[in-house]
């Protein structure tokens, strides 16, 4: 499944080890971005920003500049910047009231359009790959990636339309209440639960195998696992604000230093193997067709609409989240 660069100087077990790194990292950098208000502004304004004139500057020769890298990038950091607005944007009124932007049905509105968006790009790219390098192996433009297009990009497109359909109960999106432990004011999805995230990582994952084999043991294995270790363990319940946090730090490092995966001594590509991408795919379209058919079933038996109201409420993990919340009225 993945081919390690021995030829380079690296090993197996090296290997691993820069992947532990890596997903300690990104676990890390996540949890200051999240617990400390400030912190959040300079990842997710201040620094892009600068690295951004570094980008179209003196690193505009290495750099990535296709579309979807672009894209990815700044839609990601987008993201982070909307939630930071969400959890702590607030003020009062002309009649002295104090209003909260976690509060307003609008705003609330933001995190499913901007994953919809980030999803529907890797879709794209999934198509796009699929009906270029359809049947043969080829390298991409930047020439240090190889990619097979197949029947797996359209059945992992196809998985990634279901994953949208299934983002369900936006409207019960909510800040966490501070505690002496945390005082992160995460802000909380109850109905964002592990039997939709897990179906989001298989298709994620095998997007990164598919359209970029040679990132994907970082970018993918790694860069999945910590926003979904985080929303077990230390920050339940946010698993969106998690995924924004580590995908754009990635991304900024990834585009700042991307001879770390590409041609670096602890570079790991794909074997591309068609039973593989097969494989990869099939499980994610599987999955993502089991969560739909869930979300089917309880919008049927309980009679509400998924896309208006919360769907998941009867479930002990649904209530296990909502106990972390605040009141909804301004603290």
């Amino acid at each position: 499944m993945f081919a390690f660069n021995y030829a380079e100087g690296a090993a197996f077990w090296p290997s691993w080890g820069v992947w532990l790194l890596v997903f300690a990292l990104l676990f890390a950098l996540n949890e200051v971005s999240r617990r400390f208000k400030w912190a959040g502004f300079f990842c997710f304004l201040i620094l892009p920003a600068g690295l951004s004139v570094l980008w179209f500057t003196v690193l505009r020769d290495t750099t990535y500049t296709d579309w979807f890298h672009l894209a990815k990038v700044y839609s990601s950091t987008i993201g982070c910047l909307g939630f930071w607005c969400i959890r702590y944007v607030r003020g009062k009124n002309k009649l002295g009231k104090e209003w909260r932007l976690a509060d307003m049905k609008w705003a609330l509105c933001f995190p499913p359009l901007i994953l919809a968006i980030n999803i529907i790009e890797a879709v794209i790219r999934d198509i796009q790959v699929g009906a270029q390098y359809w049947g043969e192996l080829r390298y991409l433009a930047d020439g240090h990636m190889q990619v097979l297009g197949g029947p797996w990009n359209y059945m992992n497109a196809a998985a990634g339309v279901l994953n949208i359909i299934t983002i369900t109960g936006w409207f019960g999106i909510t800040l966490r209440r501070k505690t002496k432990g945390d005082g992160s004011r995460d802000m909380l999805w109850p109905d964002m639960l592990w039997m939709w995230i897990i179906p989001y990582d298989l298709w994620n994952f095998a997007y990164t195998y598919n359209c970029l084999p040679g990132h994907s043991w970082y970018a993918g294995f790694a860069l999945l696992l910590a926003p979904t270790i985080c929303n077990f363990t230390t920050g339940k319940g946010a698993w969106l604000q998690h995924r924004a946090h580590t995908l754009a730090l990635w991304c900024m490092f990834a585009q700042t230093f991307p001879a770390f995966i590409d041609t670096g001594a602890y570079a790991v590509s794909s074997t591309n193997s068609p039973a593989a991408l097969f494989a990869v795919s099939a499980v994610a379209l599987g999955s993502n067709i089991a969560i739909c058919a869930y979300m089917v079933y309880k919008a049927k038996t309980t009679g509400r609409n998924p896309y208006k109201s919360e769907l998941y409420t009867d479930l002990a993990v649904y209530k296990a989240i909502k106990a972390l919340a605040e009141p909804n009225e301004p603290a």
